[in-house]
């Protein structure tokens, strides 16, 4: 699922979001319809109280002037006319059926059990005056209106009218002396406005249900992310400060459990790393021993062949012992001029016999450790002119990292080495030989610091021919 947010906060957030609106529109729809009804019965209430007060009325005038007195009541929405025997037909739908059961038992409360009635409550369209719109509220004013017809039917309203949705309470009275009377009242769609402050209410609600969601997701997921985070720089740093064992119980396990094994780590590297160095620093006594030895041999051959030994293993010795002073650097962090660095580098190198070249140039400190970088540099120069004759430095410095290209006119190396070649002591034979003087530690010495530092080193066969070394250091 592509469109799942992929962090836990955006899922969590999404989670809530959903049973919230889904919950509130629910909400809003029960009310709604709760709403309707209320307002359904309080409108056929009304209509059964006009109802009523018009029986009442025609009771009280001789039969001759019914006709005259339904004349002057019948006015939109209101249709009174005197019928003969009952004709209404009852309703098939349900709802219309139940709707015309309550306006009668509304109307029976007006008139009494004795009255023989027939009702029906069926939607229809109701005629309102011009200007007068559904969502007005006020009382139906407006010209008189003559109806012709049946009251079952639409009557036709004269051109000032308009037309709106509404129901239509129809009711066939029997009067006391035997005459039946048809009333028909309609409600227009007013009754059903849409409640605007229930809808600021619930979007109010929701507001304030989001904001709360949104602190308590964040305040659940920040301490994974402060996780996260400490595990990310442990693989940089082992020595990091631990982290603060508080929070919510299950939050202060896991912090105190993190920072157990993190001082099993630094205790496990820092036994390894101190056992090795030990044995490393060791070995220089013997080999001066034995260096002092082979100068008192007769014979030269034998004796540039020992000292040709004894240097390779003293080599190693040293490298190995770099290797592991940078595991263990506790070198605090300053600004460090790199473009300084480099033309320094540049200045030896080039006294030594050495052709480099820098090309760009970085006017902004970067904040690390100055030996440990000026080893890596050092390690990645050498490197490339020892078995690219020649190196070429580029300098690129983004917002976000700082970037050294180290470029050599070497023959470069099979795809399969690219990364093997850091591994400690790893050498390719053809052409990084014993002979050549290397130990196989340079590369692993400086991707060790530069992943120290958060960033890495990368090697890449150049299409022109040739290698090259990409250091990438971040800025903070």
């Amino acid at each position: 699922m592509r469109w799942l947010p992929r962090s836990l906060f955006g899922r969590l957030m999404l989670a809530v979001l959903s049973i919230l609106v889904v919950a509130l529109l629910a909400s809003l729809g029960l009310h709604m319809h709760e709403r309707g009804e209320l307002l359904m019965q309080a409108s056929g209430m009304r209509a059964a109280q006009r109802v009523g007060d018009i029986v009442k009325l025609l009771d009280t005038v001789p039969p001759a002037d019914r006709d005259n007195i339904a004349r002057v009541l019948s006015a939109p929405p209101l249709n009174v006319t005197m019928r003969g025997p009952a004709v209404l037909a009852a309703s098939d739908e349900e709802e219309a059926a139940g709707r015309s059961l309550l306006f009668g038992a509304m109307l029976r409360r007006q008139l009494g059990e004795q009255r023989a009635m027939r009702v029906r409550v069926s939607e229809a369209t109701t005629p309102l005056p011009m200007g007068q719109g559904a969502g007005s509220g006020g009382p139906m004013s407006g010209p008189m209106g003559m109806h012709r017809g049946s009251g079952a039917g639409v009557p036709p309203y004269g051109p000032g009218y308009m037309r709106q949705p509404g129901m239509a309470f129809t009711a066939q009275v029997q009067l006391s002396d035997g005459a039946w009377v048809t009333i028909e009242n309609r409600q227009p769609a007013q009754l059903a406005n849409w409640p605007y402050r229930l809808v600021w209410s619930i979007v109010i609600l929701l507001a304030a249900a989001v904001a709360a969601a949104l602190l308590a997701v964040r305040w659940a997921t920040q301490p994974l992310a402060a996780l996260a985070n400490a595990a990310d720089e442990l693989g940089r740093n082992v020595n990091r400060p631990p982290l603060p064992e508080t929070g919510p119980q299950e939050v202060a396990k896991a912090a105190r459990a993190f920072n157990t094994m993190q001082a099993r780590l630094i205790e496990y590297v820092r036994s390894r790393t101190h056992t090795l160095a030990a044995m490393s620093h060791d070995l220089k006594t013997p080999i001066t021993r034995l260096r002092l030895r082979s100068e008192m041999l007769d014979d030269p051959k034998l004796r540039e062949r020992y000292s040709h030994d004894l240097q390779e293993l003293e080599a190693m010795v040293t490298s190995t012992l770099d290797f592991l002073r940078g595991i263990d650097n506790e070198e605090p962090a300053k600004p460090i001029d790199v473009m300084a660095m480099l033309e320094s580098l540049q200045a030896d190198l080039v006294e030594a016999g050495s052709q480099i070249t820098l090309e760009g140039r970085t006017d902004r400190p970067y904040v690390g450790q100055r030996s440990a970088l000026r080893r890596c540099l050092t390690n990645l120069l050498e490197n490339a002119i020892k078995y690219g004759t020649r190196a070429h430095v580029v300098i690129q410095d983004a917002p976000t990292a700082l970037l050294v290209c180290i470029r050599d006119e070497g023959p470069g190396i099979e795809t399969t080495q690219l990364e093997r070649v850091f591994e400690p002591f790893y050498r390719i034979e053809s052409s990084r030989s014993r002979e050549t003087g290397g130990t196989g530690l340079g590369l692993a010495i400086a991707r060790q610091i530069a992943r120290a530092h958060g960033g890495d080193v990368r090697l890449f066969n150049r299409t022109e021919g040739g290698l090259e070394a990409k250091l990438s250091l971040p800025r903070d």
